[in-house]
């Protein structure tokens, strides 16, 4: 059994997401965004995000991270924004002692939906579907659910490889 806590980061708001996987089969345990206010400054912002990232960690002690990688946005300025929130979110799990594994946007659209050009639409329907007692209320919240979704399926293919290999 594995606690595993799914992260999508963002410097408005940052999803999250706890999940148990055991054997083959997935349990919601809690989920929830922090939302820094637009009125801080960025240091101020970036601190919001690790304090509330701190509590989460706290109140369930998960023994794995899984974060989405940054998106490239046509705005240099607001990828590095993400970028940062990112950086402080990533920070706060090595701290913690917490391994984190990082998966792109298109590899978590793939592994939950089976396409990796689905929409957030898409995405909450099949969050819900894997994790029916969800109570993820804002996409940001199940976008991190899906991360968690994502690093439990592919901790099953590596232990399947490395078995393989054996």
């Amino acid at each position: 059994m594995t606690l595993i806590l799914g992260i999508d980061p963002g410097l408005q708001h940052t999803g999250w997401g706890i999940i148990v996987s055991k054997n083959n089969s997935l349990s919601y345990i809690d989920c929830g965004t922090i939302s820094p206010s637009a009125d801080l400054r960025m240091a101020e912002r970036l601190k919001c995000l690790h304090d509330g990232l701190t509590a989460v960690i706290a109140r369930h002690r998960p023994e794995e991270a899984a974060v989405e990688e940054t998106f490239v946005n046509v705005s240099g300025s607001s990828t590095l924004k993400l970028g940062q929130a990112r950086g402080a979110l990533m920070l706060t799990l090595s701290l913690a002692g917490i391994n984190v594994s990082e998966y792109s946007a298109t590899m978590v659209k793939k592994s939950v939906v089976g396409s990796g050009h689905a929409d957030k639409k898409q995405i909450a329907m099949m969050v819900k579907t894997l994790l029916p007692a969800s109570q993820a209320k804002k996409a940001d919240a199940a976008d991190a659910l899906a991360v968690a979704i994502c690093h439990a399926h592919q901790r099953t293919v590596r232990k399947l490889t490395a078995g393989m290999k054996a």
